[in-house]
């Protein structure tokens, strides 16, 4: 048996998550200069931090039209579900708010449901079950801790966790801005079969003009409550907040634009991880932070070259919001 009460719970690491693995990892960013994103949900604190950070700042919970679109794609998405076996797969859980609302619109108390909370964060994964433990069977969730951007083989560790016939419900919540497109989605179709269902969401940049739009939204990044979140990364491997300063900026990648943090060090830094140092001068930028702000053109644009379609879609009245169903076009 899997689980026995929702105080137990049987995790299942991923090799992309191993701390070899993620130790080497760290040391090459570092020595790049910058900073993968699975290492700012790395720590309970780091994860207490940034739950604070949406709490404050996402659309999602500062805008109550935007869980509509949530109900309103879901709804779309549902109507020829309902009587099936299924399986929720929550890439990138985060907290799991999100898939929970997705599990009700399924009949979350219907016997036939499973999940699968899927993040870099075994914290996030554990949080995400006891969220949706609230009304699904703890011994039908099955918490995967794994890093989507180095793993190759997830379909073998999804066929292993979920071993029967079930129609397979993906979902991708806030993920799109903060994972390079060209690495991650054509992970995202290898992962999706044909009949598989993906569910995607997005912050967009609202308004017709794209540099505008982003510079308006800036300070949903630029805050104390971010800035508190981004630090507790550096604390943790040895560096002072004073040590430096954290600037926060817009940068041109190909036709995309991002909001990129910098922590530039004010003078010199010997940083050891193990047997190992990393050294920064005096002046030199680390790049801790990224985050893509799409609009819908460009996100189905991104989304096209790598042979995913956008189906429906739902966008919040604000702009700033879009929820979109995925299938693979090939």
């Amino acid at each position: 048996m899997r689980y026995t009460h929702s105080n137990s719970a049987n995790v299942t690491i991923h090799p992309s998550q191993f701390p070899d693995v993620i130790q080497r990892q760290l040391i090459a960013a570092l020595r790049r200069g910058d900073v993968p994103p699975k290492f700012l949900y790395d720590s309970v604190y780091q994860t207490q931090k940034w739950l604070n950070v949406h709490q404050i700042h996402s659309p999602s919970q500062i805008d109550q039209e935007v869980n509509s679109v949530y109900d309103s794609v879901f709804d779309f998405g549902f109507n020829q579900v309902h009587e099936m076996e299924s399986a929720l797969i929550g890439l990138g859980c985060g907290g799991g708010k999100k898939d929970a609302i997705c599990l009700s619109k399924l009949k979350i108390g219907s016997g036939l449901l499973h999940y699968v909370p899927c993040d870099v964060s075994q914290a996030m994964t554990l949080i995400a079950r006891e969220e949706v433990g609230k009304n699904l069977d703890f011994n039908k969730i099955y918490p995967l801790v794994c890093d989507l951007s180095e793993s190759d083989n997830l379909e073998e560790f999804f066929d292993i966790l979920l071993p029967f016939n079930h129609k397979r419900i993906f979902t991708f919540f806030g993920m799109i801005p903060n994972l390079e497109p060209n690495l991650i989605l054509p992970k995202l179709f290898k992962m999706v079969r044909k009949d598989d269902d993906l569910f995607i969401s997005a912050n967009l940049v609202p308004g017709e003009n794209y540099q505008r739009g982003i510079e308006n939204i800036l300070p949903q990044y630029d805050n104390q409550e971010t800035r508190d979140w981004l630090l507790s990364f550096l604390i943790g491997i040895g560096v002072a907040v004073d040590d430096g300063d954290l600037n926060f900026c817009i940068e041109p990648e190909g036709e995309l634009l991002r909001i990129v943090a910098y922590f530039r060090f004010s003078r010199s830094q010997v940083i050891r991880i193990n047997n190992e140092t990393i050294t920064f001068e005096s002046e030199q930028p680390l790049r801790i932070f990224y985050s893509y702000r799409h609009t819908v053109n460009t996100l189905n644009k991104c989304l096209l070259e790598h042979d995913l379609k956008i189906i429906f879609s739902k966008i919040s009245k604000s702009g700033e919001e879009g929820v979109f169903k995925v299938k693979r076009s090939v």
